[in-house]
This record gives structure tokens, C-alpha cells and sequence, in this order.
């Protein structure tokens, strides 16, 4: 019997990476972790050697993700949370009540999180434990207490307040595609596109929407999720069909930029949504006043008293 010798990367590693890839810097990782610089250097070149592929583009003086490191982030940052979801679920609550929110993986990462220090540091009795999926999630079942849901708003034994609209439009890298282009369909064909698994059709939806004809995607690069093909993008390796809420960050810092114009509707939009007829705790509804909040959706807005 041949005996397999296959061995998981070391933990440290694993989080030493996560950190570094979605902080962006070495300092800010190593602040998050509570280690040193240099301890996350190391832990990061251990998991290179481990991996036998690099992770990072060192010949950018920002940490930027190679399409493996992408790819590898996109597999291990969801089974990272499902862990620590774990870990809290059998601690003591010591009093904090629990708040679980389901949402689409992206939209965790790129959006929600960056928010959720601020509430966590205003509401210290709450634990917000968030579910990243791209399922449709049984509510009930499944012991959620909210969920932001993306699409048109046709889901069965929920109860819906809009969020914000999904304007789509392609980004890429600055200098990918030359400025003051007018000839879009040839810049289509002339660079890679990346297509995401799960949306198979924006690209020929937003095409048919302008009057273009739909782009050849028989070379594209399909990836899993959004931040995954918004990294990618960002490192110049193709364009990307960018979605409001996930760009306006990069955009704002000049990683990205739209060649093509501003974003458009694309028929879809995000929805809070909670169980119909389920009473919301009080913690359950300070947690929905705060993501209409941070939708911008207007005060009279309110969750249900009940």
C-alpha cells in the first residue's frame, strides 16, 4: 500500500496569508494577528514552499495576488470562517446576544466587513456572526436571523426592504485599456475578459443593454466569486464586470476604473430580507437598522416592532 503523505499547510500560515491578502500591507496584517512584520513574511514564504507556487507578485511594491493566490484566497477564506462560526457557537455567550446574517460572499468581504468594527465597537453586547454563501438560504432552517439576498425580489416566505440597485459596469486596471476609447467592441476582443461562475450572463446582458454585439468568451478567465475577479482585474491581468457596492472602494483609491463609463442598473437589486411572521429581538432589530443605515436607505425605512 502506497501511503499518502499529503499534509495540510500550518494554520499560522494560513491565517498569516489571509490577513496579508485582504489588509493589502504586511504592517496592517501584522496588526490584525498581534505579530510582527517579519513573522508574517515568514509565515507567508513557509506557505509558498509549502504550495510550491507563489502567492504574491513581488514586483509590485503593493501586495498584490497572483491568480493562484487569488484562487487559494477564494477556497480557504469561507472554511476560515465556517471555524471561527464554529469555535463561537460552543463558547459561552457570556451574556452577548447572537445575530446570524446570511449574505452573498462578495458582498461579505468588500462590503460588509470593513463596516463591521465601527458596530462592533458601538455594540458590544452583540455577536454579528455573518454566513457567507452564494446559496439561497433556508431562513427558518437554517437559524438565520437576516439575509441580504441579490436578485429581483421573487423569494417565497420572506419579508423585503431594498437595499440598493446593482449597477454593473466593466473595470479594469489603469493603463489596461487606453483612454478616450471609443471602439468598444474591439477593446472587448483585444483583452481578456473575466467571467464569474455564478453570473454567466453578465457580459452578454450588459452588452445586448448598450447595443453591442456579445463578446467572444471562449478565452475568458472564470472565476468563483467577485472580489475574487476584482483582484484579478486589479492586477492587470484582464477586465472584470464590476458591481456596485463592490468597486466604489477601489475605484476611490484608483486601483480600478471603469474605460467603458459609469455603471447601470441591470434589472437586479439587494434586498434585507427576514422571515415572514418571525419575531425580531431587539438585537435583531438594531442589526437591521444598521445595515439600512449603512445602504443608505432612508430612516422611515424601519424594521418591523415586532
Amino acid at each position: 500500500m502506497v501511503e499518502n503523505d499529503f499534509r495540510l499547510p500550518p494554520f499560522r500560515a494560513l491565517l498569516a496569508f489571509r490577513a496579508a491578502a485582504t489588509h493589502g500591507r504586511l504592517v496592517d496584517a501584522a496588526g490584525a494577528l498581534g505579530v510582527t512584520e517579519s513573522a508574517i513574511s515568514h509565515q507567508i514564504r513557509q506557505l509558498e514552499t509549502h504550495l510550491r507556487t507563489r502567492l504574491f507578485d513581488r514586483t509590485s511594491r503593493r501586495l498584490v495576488l497572483t491568480e493562484t493566490g487569488t484562487r487559494f484566497l477564494a477556497r480557504i477564506d469561507p472554511a476560515i470562517r465556517e471555524l471561527e462560526a464554529a469555535t463561537r457557537a460552543v463558547l459561552p455567550s457570556e451574556g452577548h446576544a447572537v445575530v446570524r446574517v446570511t449574505l452573498p460572499t462578495s458582498m461579505a468581504a468588500t462590503w460588509l466587513l470593513p463596516r463591521l468594527g465601527a458596530f462592533e465597537a458601538a455594540n458590544p453586547d452583540v455577536d454579528l456572526q455573518l454566513v457567507p454563501t452564494t446559496r439561497v438560504v433556508d431562513l427558518l432552517r437554517d437559524q438565520i436571523d437576516l439575509a441580504i439576498r441579490y436578485g429581483r425580489g421573487n423569494w417565497q416566505d420572506v419579508e423585503k426592504t431594498f437595499l440598493f440597485d446593482d449597477n454593473a459596469t466593466p473595470v479594469a486596471a489603469p493603463g489596461l485599456v487606453p483612454d478616450g476609447l471609443q471602439d468598444i467592441e474591439a477593446a472587448l476582443k483585444r483583452n481578456r475578459l473575466i467571467v464569474i461562475r455564478t453570473i454567466p450572463d453578465e457580459w452578454r446582458e450588459w452588452s445586448r443593454a448598450r447595443g453591442l454585439a456579445a463578446p467572444d468568451l471562449g478565452s475568458a478567465l472564470e472565476l468563483d466569486v467577485t472580489e475574487q475577479a476584482l483582484q484579478v482585474a486589479e492586477a492587470g491581468h484582464g477586465i472584470a464586470m464590476g458591481r456596485s457596492p463592490y468597486i466604489e472602494d477601489r475605484l476611490a483609491r484608483g486601483t480600478l476604473v471603469t474605460p467603458f463609463g459609469a455603471t447601470g442598473p441591470s434589472g437586479a437589486a439587494y434586498y434585507l430580507c427576514r422571515p415572514t411572521g418571525h419575531p425580531l429581538s431587539a438585537p435583531v432589530r438594531r442589526v437591521w437598522r444598521w445595515l439600512l443605515e449603512q445602504a443608505g436607505v432612508s430612516p422611515t425605512e424601519r424594521a418591523p416592532s415586532s
